[in-house]
């Protein structure tokens, strides 16, 4: 296995956003570019590689194939059918399958015993389909799962609370997507609990509610106005694909295997905080719960099932 070699499944937006992003941060070796549109793939590698004399550091980049899995530290998957105005993330499920499933075995081929990210939608039921296919263990499959939502959270704290987001500490758990919720009995401001901020302020506590909808609807609101989403969550990609390859232990909000009842579930993968190093996701962080926010993962959790139980596990098994 090559230290700093990562392999790009999809370069349509959201796949090139992370590109350019990796050119732009440095930290990555060599990046290894594949899509079904060959021709738009070498256009890409050369597009970037021309960039190269303003980067940080050297950097190698190639249009390739899947053999060239074989020997790379991530694997990030960002291939498969965009989501259309109107559309939300769990009808594009059933496509998505199709193609997650044909591409993890293209991967699996290769004998890559690498770390998958997957960052396709909807991106809970598509990381439980490369787990699957893929036979690998479950830390090694990783779903960009709400590492957006939980930066758009930020965001939208800091800018309404004036405190820059670096130090605004909340997270979205939950499906990425319209069942998200924040657990804001674990929201801080540097070392204050937002609950109190917002009393000792006289910040009325519905707006909390607000901002979180704020989230939730981003994207549909970004899909209509410009067609798709891909820059916020190309920058979520590069920073999750950094923190395996520094061996970072960061804590991350990714979408991963619910196995022995962590959280309550067993069989899904839903997003939760981890700890995120070179071996994929070293361990879950434990949150004490609430009743009310319990059910709210419960109840995303039975969506993704939901759906799974529906159409995708006859996909998988076909």
């Amino acid at each position: 296995m090559k230290k700093g070699k990562v392999v790009l499944v999809g370069t349509g937006f959201v796949g090139m956003s992370m590109a350019y992003s990796m050119l732009n941060r440095g930290g990555i070796r060599e990046l290894i570019l594949i899509d079904i549109d060959k021709e738009k793939t070498v256009g890409e590698e050369m597009d970037l590689s021309h960039g190269l004399p303003f980067a940080p550091q050297k950097m190698i980049i190639k249009a390739g194939d899947y053999d060239q899995c074989e020997d790379a530290e991530v694997v990030v998957i960002t291939a498969g059918i965009a989501q259309k105005p109107g559309q939300t993330r769990l009808e594009l499920a059933e496509t998505n399958t199709k193609i997650m499933k044909q591409i993890t075995q293209n991967i699996m081929a290769s004998g890559f015993n690498g770390i998958i990210v997957v960052a396709s939608n909807p991106v809970d039921l598509m990381s439980y389909v490369v787990y699957k296919v893929s036979g690998l263990p479950k830390h090694k499959v990783i779903g960009s799962g709400t590492v957006l939502d939980t930066a758009r959270l930020r965001y939208l704290l800091g800018d309404y609370l004036k405190i820059s987001s670096k130090n605004i500490h909340a997270y979205i758990m939950g499906e990425h997507g319209d069942s998200s919720f924040v657990p804001w009995n674990h929201a801080y401001v540097g070392c204050k609990k937002i609950a109190d901020i917002m009393k000792d302020n006289h910040y009325p506590m519905e707006d909390l509610d607000k901002i979180h909808k704020g989230v939730v609807n981003a994207a549909y609101e970004i899909i209509n106005k410009k067609k798709a989403t891909y820059y916020g969550i190309g920058m979520a990609l590069e920073r999750l694909v950094k923190a395996i390859i520094n061996d970072e232990n960061a804590i991350l909000t990714v979408s991963a295997y619910l196995e022995k009842g962590e959280y309550g579930q067993e069989d899904v993968y839903i997003g939760v905080p981890a700890v995120i190093n070179k071996d994929g996701i070293r361990e879950l962080l434990h949150l004490q719960m609430s009743k009310e926010d319990q059910e709210k993962l419960d109840n995303s959790c039975q969506v993704i099932k939901k759906m799974r139980e529906d159409s995708i596990e006859k996909i998988i098994e076909a």
